[in-house]
């Protein structure tokens, strides 16, 4: 089901029936790019903690353009799935001068990969569900809350704007008209005299103008129109702001006026809350929420809907676990045994294509009359509803595979199945083979990697230099960071662990003392390599090298002779 701006009031009790009749859901996001910066590198060295750090600089000033939702509710009568898809475009509207006017970036790629895919770029920014975290919200409404009090304390003799939110100004004593601006408001107040004058109509627009005219047209009028009319200010759908004025026949009326106005302003500021009003709902109902590949996706719903990211990588898995207290990631799943042993491709369109032959078994999914009747072919691929929906379908499939293996087997696992435990609040981390995943719920796996080091060289080095350097200790694998440094990995792990000697102890010897210093010395590549502490080398000869364990960092000096440099 699409969902825009204009049915999303209408839409949202469905929206949280669905969830609240779910057993699980899915979800999945479209961003306006994936990295800021060209400097942006995923390593397979990255720690859980490294990792958030690069997304959340890296990510997070792209904005979500499309959230899919897909909920899943189990019927026990036919062994079938009922999916409810919901498909929302998203952007984050400025209400008013005093909302959130949100700056983001596009990257190119990302762009022209969306419209490959025919995405409506023209219903995001016209038609798009405005939204606000929790600190925006109540910031806004604390501004019209004192705003509203000083209308109380000072609307007489003083003179307060009607324009809403934070610009809200109070005014007393007599009121400068400039020169050019006489003309202008002499005519308004001729024509409110005519509107009061005249019996019939309980209303009169007039003409748009920028908030200092307004200012003046309140003031003004006000000032000689004390009792018989009510102020306010609106916007048309060209986004014109203009002053419309109602006839009122008491004091008491007067004062119902206003009471509607601030109430609808405070309804302005509920309805701009927006999208993250489902993130609520979701957040409420702890229903187990599934994605693919989904870090990311976590990553912009919590900045974008929910409240900024924090520095500290803890408390991002707090926050996370507040507002998703369960997650499931469908790439961790097939990415462990046994799923992976059936699973060539693990991206989204092929898993679905694996999960629906043997061993698997394609789950079967109905759709309510008023939701799309999806095919399971590529055509709606990045469709973020389409993703969702598909990500529940693999989730259920690899979900019923490992029930299977029960014994005795399960036809069909609940989502708090002892099977689906083990895969619960953990994200995948690409390209990381030793850390499959980030552990929200406990403490991150962090390998032994005294085989790396991080090494410093001159620019002008190229692999061939650093496969030399390390060549007494086998093969290395060089993973680039810039042009003058490097992680290298040893093949052979066991070369950097204590009392290893090496195949050629005539030329090599390996001594390592109890506070992991090292000395090493080549008769035939002339290297030294020395502990940190030692008297600094010459700076175009001397480079570091350190050893990452479990985030501890061991730092040494590499000395090369003159004749090795190029």
């Amino acid at each position: 089901m699409e969902v825009t701006r204009k049915n999303f009031q209408s839409v949202l009790p469905e929206v949280e029936k669905a969830i609240a009749e779910s057993d699980f859901l899915s979800v999945d996001t479209e961003f306006s790019g994936l990295h800021a910066s060209s400097s942006y590198y995923i390593s397979p060295l990255d720690t859980p903690e490294e990792r958030y750090q690069k997304l959340r600089k890296g990510s997070c000033d792209f904005l979500v353009f499309q959230v899919g939702l897909c909920t899943f509710c189990f019927n026990k009568e036919n062994n079938k799935y009922e999916a409810r898809p919901f498909n929302f475009y998203v952007f984050p509207r400025p209400y008013s001068r005093a909302a959130p006017d949100c700056r983001f970036m596009c990257q190119s790629s990302s762009i022209d990969f969306l419209a490959s895919q025919n995405f409506d770029f023209n219903k995001v920014f016209k038609e798009g569900i405005p939204y606000l975290t929790s600190t925006q919200e109540s910031q806004l409404k604390d501004s019209l809350e004192e705003k509203h009090k000083q209308y109380n304390l000072f609307s007489s003799p003083a003179f307060v704007t009607p324009d809403s939110g934070a610009e809200a100004v109070t005014t007393k004593g007599p009121i400068n008209i400039p020169e050019e601006h006489k003309d202008f408001i002499e005519g308004i107040c001729k024509t409110v005299q005519e509107f009061l004058d005249k019996e019939g109509e309980e209303t009169l627009s007039l003409p748009p103008c920028n908030g200092f005219v307004r200012k003046l047209i309140y003031q003004t009028v006000k000032q000689r129109f004390q009792s018989g009319i009510h102020l306010a200010a609106k916007t048309d759908e060209k986004k014109q702001r203009f002053i419309v004025v109602t006839r009122i026949k008491s004091e008491d009326d007067m004062k119902i006026k206003e009471q509607e106005k601030q109430a609808a302003e405070l309804a302005e500021v509920e309805g701009a809350v927006g999208f993250s009003k489902v993130i609520r709902m979701i957040t409420h109902s702890e229903k187990l929420v599934v994605g693919h590949n989904m870090f990311m996706d976590v990553i912009h719903l919590l900045h974008r809907f929910c409240s900024p990211l924090p520095e500290n990588y803890l408390e991002f898995k707090a926050l996370t676990t507040c507002i998703f207290p369960k997650l499931l990631d469908t790439k961790l799943m097939a990415n462990t045994t046994p799923c992976k042993e059936f699973l060539p491709n693990t991206v989204l369109g092929d898993l679905l294509k694996h999960i629906s032959c043997s061993p698997f078994e394609k789950p079967e999914i109905v759709f309510p009359e008023n939701f799309p009747q999806y095919k399971l072919d590529d055509s709606n691929l990045h469709e973020a509803a389409y993703d969702a929906f598909i990500t529940g379908m693999c989730f259920i499939g690899m979900s019923n595979f490992l029930g299977n293996k029960k014994d005795p087997p399960v036809s069909n696992v609940s989502p708090d199945d002892s099977v689906v435990k083990p895969f619960t609040n953990k994200l995948f981390l690409m390209r990381v083979p030793e850390i499959p995943y980030l552990d929200l719920a406990a403490d991150d796996v962090l390998p032994n990697r005294e085989h790396i080091f991080h090494v410093t060289f001159p620019k002008e080095w190229k692999a061939p230099d650093l496969y030399q350097l390390f060549s007494p200790f086998g093969n290395v694998n060089i993973q680039w960071l810039d042009d003058t440094s490097a992680f290298v990995s040893l093949y052979k792990k066991e070369q950097s662990s204590s009392g290893v000697h090496h195949p050629s102890p005539s030329q090599y010897q390996h001594i390592i003392t109890g506070k992991r210093d090292v000395t090493m010395l080549s008769s035939d590549k002339k290297v030294s390599i020395i502990p940190h502490q030692t008297k600094r080398c010459p700076s175009s000869l001397t480079k570091s090298i350190s050893t990452y364990n479990n985030g501890q960092e061991r730092c040494y000096k590499v000395k090369f002779r003159q004749n090795l440099m190029h």
